[in-house]
């Protein structure tokens, strides 16, 4: 008889064997989050084959290069790619376009592919700096969730008439790059480089491999952000609205945050890129801005902004018709640009400040700076309307004034298309209604009526 206790075991172990199969089976998971690609584009040319602390330079290089590579190997989130200049042809004679990418983005190990090329490669040509830099536009594949980041390692200036400062500007310009790192090996060539990107002079092989150590510390510094929304008080309390950076060079949003107050009631800890300057845009009503906000990297950086925000609420003396709910538009006093348009009850905060409100009822209703205060419920109440009903059956040619101590004020046409009765919701007072029929061809036949509109009441006017 068979042993039903090891027949459950030899079961339970074929269920593990196949769930491991199957596991092993799916696709790796990708790679999550903001990823770092690191360009490095290596000076090859022939002064590169030079004496430098009794090394030829472009080994020691090569060598000190390949020591930070293998502290980074497999280290999530990071990529690497090298392009080469100076080492497809001899000097004499010169020759422009000789630049390389060697190791591509995206190639597997790119480690070691990076550190079997330099093995292969001989300082041979001329320093075509600028060209090879702008390759970055196609060496930096497409990506959305890609930071990019550019090291150039050299020892001599630009041999073919580029402009690798104006290269430099257009590549971060064009969100394609963040500002390049350069290290400039033993004579100082800050002055070529440095409007160029961010630049270390390494006089001798320690400064050289301290340089290196920096740029990619600061390459991958995990640097944080609180952003202090402050109210009347200056403390911290104001929240809830997006705040968005905008790279100041290339003028490209670069991050999107929704403002977050954390259980402690403390401004959420936002990771962005520190290697660029931004523009704080608070989309308050109306936005309030920080013009420059410059991160220290690898430290957790506070910015502070004056967001004091008070509500506005437009509602009724009584109760609301159905189908009413005109449109109310905010501007600053003075100012003729529409902030935002709200309706009938709703709750919308704004910068504490003076207002002009209009509010497009029939008369439209206008509020000069009326004041929001912080932290304050700010409510208008206007009347609700009454209706007016115009019976006819005839086309006319119509209009309806708003009677003021003896003026005659326009507030709205009727549609002289229309041949059967038309409604209107009024604010409360003394009206007049103008017309003629179409039909008649002289202007003493034009009818004048008055009438009054109540608040929610129902006027009527047969023609």
């Amino acid at each position: 008889m068979r042993n039903p206790i090891k027949h459950l075991i030899i079961i339970a172990l074929a269920n593990i064997v196949l769930l491991s199969t199957l596991k092993a089976q799916q696709p790796s998971e990708k790679r999550s989050g903001e990823i770092t690609r690191i360009l490095f584009i290596m000076d090859a040319s022939r002064s590169m084959a030079g004496n430098w602390q009794r090394e030829e330079k472009f080994i020691l290089a090569r060598n000190l290069l390949f020591h930070e590579l293998d502290s980074l190997k497999g280290m999530p989130g990071l990529d690497f790619a090298l392009r080469v200049y100076g080492h497809q042809h001899h000097y004499p004679p010169q020759v422009c376009n000789d630049t390389r990418l060697e190791v591509p983005f995206g190639k597997d190990r790119p480690v070691e592919r990076i550190k079997y090329r330099l093995k292969h490669v001989q300082p041979t040509g001329t320093s075509p700096i600028a060209a090879s830099l702008a390759k970055a536009f196609e060496d930096f594949t497409p990506c959305n969730h890609c930071r990019n980041i550019v090291i150039l390692i050299t020892d001599g200036k630009e041999e073919c008439g580029g402009d690798i400062c104006e290269v430099s500007a257009k590549l971060q310009k064009e969100g394609i790059i963040l500002k390049p790192f350069i290290i400039g090996i033993g004579n100082d060539f800050k002055e070529q480089f440095d409007c160029a990107g961010t630049y270390f002079n390494a006089a001798d092989k320690q400064q050289f491999s301290n340089a290196l150590k920096l740029i990619i510390t600061r390459a991958l510094s995990k640097t944080s952000l609180q952003v202090n929304l402050l109210d009347e008080h200056g403390q911290p309390t104001e929240t809830n609205v997006n705040m968005m950076f905008t790279d100041k060079l290339s003028e490209r949003v670069k991050y999107n945050f929704v403002h977050t107050l954390n259980a402690k009631g403390v401004p959420d800890t936002l990771f962005i890129n520190p290697l660029s300057e931004y523009r704080l845009t608070v989309s308050t009503l109306p936005p309030q801005t920080l013009d420059n906000v410059v991160l220290t990297e690898g430290k957790h950086n506070i910015v502070s902004l004056d967001c004091p925000q008070g509500i506005l609420r437009v509602g009724l003396t009584g109760s609301i018709p159905m189908d009413f709910n005109p449109a109310i538009i905010i501007k600053q006093s003075g100012q003729n640009e529409v902030i935002n348009v709200q309706y009938l009850n709703k709750k919308i905060k704004y910068i504490a400040g003076k207002y002009d409100i209009d509010i497009l009822t029939l008369p439209p209703a206008h509020l000069k700076d009326f004041e929001i205060r912080a932290s304050h419920e700010n409510n208008i109440q206007i009347e609700s309307p009454g209706i007016l009903v115009v019976q006819k059956n005839i086309r006319i040619f119509g209009t309806i004034y708003r009677m003021e101590k003896g003026r005659q004020i326009f507030v709205t046409r009727l549609n002289p298309e229309q041949s059967n009765q038309e409604s209107f919701y009024l604010q409360p007072g003394k009206y007049r209604l103008v017309y003629r029929s179409r039909f008649q061809n002289q202007s003493i036949f034009t009818v004048t009526k008055d009438f009054s509109i109540n608040s929610l009441k129902t006027t009527r006017i047969r023609l």
